[in-house]
């Protein structure tokens, strides 16, 4: 039997946590949340979701001298030019406020017509085998879809009541776990991501 190994989980996030062990869990994988050992939040000052992926990779890695994966991911609206984009965590604020970051969406598209609520969420994964890894490995993904004038469904987290998704004419929140985790951006960056790790060791 191959022991799993150990990899750090680069966020305090439960909602990633259970969507990482989900989707990993064939692949001798242990994810361990950097609560665990008290590693606090990186400072996520990077522009782009590749950059803050790796800001956080590192720093998990650093703190546990572990192999560390972390993602960053948010989603984007194009009739706000692109936003909240790599601020959706804290939004409206306050990290990781899940109820006050879908009312002010809703708040700034009040009067935004179905046609023109399109948006997508991004995912970006990276793994690094220690804090000074020269080569982390990177994944993305993208999942197109629109936003709902009001919440629908009471499954995953963030964003996913008033995202729309057109091949399955419901809500994210309204999916069933093992469909979303087949056509989500964090399923698809994280298969992305498991296929690189097969072609080079973890640690």
């Amino acid at each position: 039997m191959t022991t799993p190994k150990k990899v750090i989980l680069a966020s305090g996030n439960p909602g990633k946590l259970r969507e990482f062990n989900h989707l990993l869990a064939d692949a001798h994988i242990d994810i361990i949340p950097q609560s665990e050992f008290n590693v606090p939040d990186a400072i996520e000052d990077g522009l782009t979701f590749v950059e803050n992926a790796i800001i956080k990779a590192r720093h998990a890695a650093k703190l546990t001298s572990l192999p560390a994966l972390a993602d960053d991911s948010g989603i984007e609206v194009d009739a706000l030019q692109g936003r909240p984009g790599i601020y959706s965590a804290r939004y409206a604020g306050e990290p990781g406020d899940d109820e006050a970051n879908n009312d002010l969406l809703l708040t700034e598209l009040a009067g935004v017509p179905e046609s023109e609520r399109s948006a997508r969420f991004r995912c970006c994964i990276v793994y690094m085998r220690h804090a000074n890894d020269p080569s982390p490995l990177i994944a993305d993904a993208s999942w197109e879809g629109r936003i709902l004038f009001e919440r629908s469904g009471d499954n995953g987290f963030g964003y996913d009541p008033l995202f729309y998704v057109p091949t399955h004419q419901c809500s994210s929140a309204e999916l069933d776990p093992d469909i979303k985790n087949s056509i989500s951006h964090r399923g698809i960056a994280l298969r992305n991501m498991l296929q690189q790790l097969k072609l080079k060791p973890l640690a």
